[in-house]
């Protein structure tokens, strides 16, 4: 079986090493790397190093070093083509075919790299002739002095249609062609891809030329303006970033990576003193890029133009980047100003400008509900509601369950503090006791008590244990903190509409809740002795001395799961009843709600989970069982 160093080059650049090793060893972030105590010999203080960035491991101690392959087989004790199939396996990468000839493609593409380099050497030959004047014009009118573009590589392809041909005549045609250097055309001779524009070679993370890039120089040509390398042995513009070779060792100074547009963006930052940017290759960042960007920094900042075409752009990867998203790994924003790229900010303001914009990044979250709320106009009930499903279309995007949870949370509490801002309070009414007809006597509002019809209700739902238990919960724990209420109104007026029993109860909470005065948070009274639920219930919003911060998390996440109900059980119940006329697209549908379901359970079991651990902490006492997610009952 044929592994070539570009094979094995692609495994471990898809391997994030720390997270392969931390599987058995306890890993502690340091810096840009990790360490441990070295698994290779006993000690007690960590010597042992892993650096995601570098691709290997270092014990300072015993000297253990290697990559991802070599900890498969000398901590795993795996055979190394063992160890390269389980890698290759867990990264989605297919193995070499066991062929004599895989050997000698390998080679072959080897041999492409003298083919690249030599094409940059003739191209900045070029740059420095008589035809190359246009080019050295153009640099020098976007301010790039010789240093910056003797550094980049800069060069330039002649006019003439075989004037690359002729200069690397020592390589077959074949070579010229699978390098993306030349073009064939059926019936006709080969010609130079690149003609009459300003080149810039595009390198592996070693520094390796693997593509070029070329901007035109002629205004109102019919040609792109900008021409990159296809996708040959050597280069796959979706998996490359320019500059990262440059950039990475910079990010760990600087602790921060930034993703502009183009590759004359990258050189203009670098002009100015700001090292750490990289570009895609004209497409939008890839899943692969993305990887690529978390092996630097977990939080790269794209900073794309201020067009329309360049917020597409970041919206675009934005939504590529939610399946992706893992805790601590993410992407921040930069709107630059409209109609400006990163070089004409520089131009006109300076480097402090845009250093300020790239140290108060927007965060993924924002984004999405900037991009939404702005995509169209929110006049009607419709257009609130489409915003709605935009937002939650995201949200089912997300693969992390726990990520998910908190952008629905987030993202909810946005649009209804949008959509449905609180109504207008009344804090004051007139003093009963007073004289009629004395002015001026007035009294502060008492404290709000529920109508003698909704106090009825919510008795009923909290005796014994019945299935409106997350309901009678939620309501008493509004109670507690009325202070919450208009908060959730939007929330709880939806539930109330898909339960009328219910509507009652939500009605009276949210008068009660209006007539309280702002930062009032005396409890809303039901009229009786006890207003909730007993004390020894799993929710910690119920319970005296509970911290606020943790009882309004805690209630903000059982609104979200009382109102989530009764749409996943309509939704079950409406998969089960088409079985009869597709029973195909039933069963799909009714095992993607039950994951749902399941979702759903684990959440408030989570509540459960962290409410019981408290009190078995404070009272030495064994964890309960959790509870039905769906009908609010604990189970053993």
């Amino acid at each position: 079986m044929a592994l070539s160093p570009q094979w094995l080059d692609e495994l471990r650049a898809r391997i994030s090493l720390s997270s392969l090793i931390g599987r058995t060893v306890r890993l502690q972030k340091a810096g840009h790397e990790h360490k441990a105590c070295c698994p290779f010999h006993d000690e007690k203080s960590p010597s042992f190093t892993v650096s995601d960035q570098k691709g290997f491991y270092h014990c300072f101690g015993c000297g253990a070093h290697g990559d991802a392959i070599r900890w498969m087989t000398d901590q795993r004790g795996l055979p190394f083509i063992d160890a390269v199939k389980e890698l290759a396996s867990e990264a989605g990468l297919e193995m070499p075919a066991p062929d004599p000839q895989a050997m000698q493609a390998a080679e072959r593409r080897a041999g492409l790299h003298d083919v690249t380099q030599a094409a940059q050497e003739w191209f900045a030959a070029q740059l420095q002739s008589d035809a190359g004047s246009a080019a050295r014009e153009y640099l020098a009118g976007r301010g790039f002095d010789a240093h910056t573009a003797a550094r980049f590589g800069f060069g330039y392809a002649p006019a003439d249609r075989q004037a690359l041909q002729q200069a690397l005549g020592q390589f077959d045609e074949k070579e010229l062609i699978e390098a993306g250097l030349r073009v064939a055309v059926e019936g006709k001779p080969p010609y130079d891809r690149f003609r009459d524009r300003l080149m810039l070679p595009i390198q592996d993370q070693r520094g390796r030329v693997i593509g070029f890039g070329g901007r035109i120089l002629q205004s109102g040509s019919d040609a792109p303006k900008y021409l990159n390398s296809p996708d040959t042995p050597l280069f796959d513009k979706g998996r490359s970033l320019y500059n990262l070779h440059r950039a990475g060792p910079a990010s760990r100074q600087t602790g921060r990576m930034i993703v502009v547009e183009g590759y004359m963006d990258v050189v203009a930052l670098a002009a100015a003193g700001i090292e750490d940017a990289v570009a895609p290759m004209g497409t939008a960042v890839t899943e692969q890029q993305i990887e690529l960007l978390w092996r630097q920094v977990p939080r790269p900042i794209l900073c794309f133009d201020g067009d329309a075409a360049g917020q597409r752009a970041a919206m675009r990867a934005a939504t590529r980047a939610l399946p992706m998203l893992r805790p601590s790994h993410s992407l921040s924003i930069v709107t630059l100003p409209a109609g400006k790229d990163p070089d004409d900010l520089l131009k006109e303001k300076g480097r402090a400008a845009l250093e300020d914009l790239l140290a108060a990044p927007a965060s993924l979250l924002d984004m999405l509900w900037q991009h939404e709320r702005d995509a169209q106009p929110l006049h009607s009930p419709e257009d609130k509601a489409g915003l709605k499903a935009r937002l939650l279309a995201h949200v089912e995007a997300i693969g992390d369950t726990d990520i998910a949870a908190l952008y629905r949370r987030e993202l909810l509490e946005r649009f209804s503090a949008f959509a449905f801002p609180p109504r207008e309070r009344r804090p004051w009414v007139k003093n009963s006791s007073a004289a009629p007809f004395q002015r001026g006597v007035f009294r502060k509002a008492p404290d709000p008590v529920l109508s003698p019809e909704a106090s009825q209700r919510l008795r009923r739902m909290s005796e014994g244990g019945s299935r409106d238990g997350l309901a009678a919960a939620v309501i008493a724990g509004l109670m507690r903190h009325p202070a919450e209420v208009m908060r959730h109104a939007d929330a709880l007026s939806r539930y109330a509409a898909s339960d009328a029993r219910i509507a009652p109860v939500v009605d009276s909470l949210l008068d009660a809740a209006e007539a309280l005065e702002p930062g009032r948070t005396s409890p809303i009274s039901d009229g009786e002795s006890q207003a909730a639920p007993p004390e020894d219930t799993r929710f910690s919003f119920l319970v005296e001395g509970t911290e606020p911060q943790v009882a309004r998390e805690d209630l903000a996440e059982a609104v979200s799961l009382l109102v989530e109900r009764p749409a996943l059980e309509a939704a079950l119940a409406a998969a089960t009843a088409r079985f009869e006329t597709d029973p195909e697209g039933a069963f799909a549908e009714q095992q993607r709600l039950l994951k749902r379901k399941l979702a759903f359970e684990k959440r408030l079991g989570q509540m459960a989970s962290n409410r019981a651990a408290r009190v078995a902490q404070d009272n030495s006492e064994p964890v309960p069982a959790q509870g039905d997610a769906l009908t609010g009952q604990v189970t053993d």
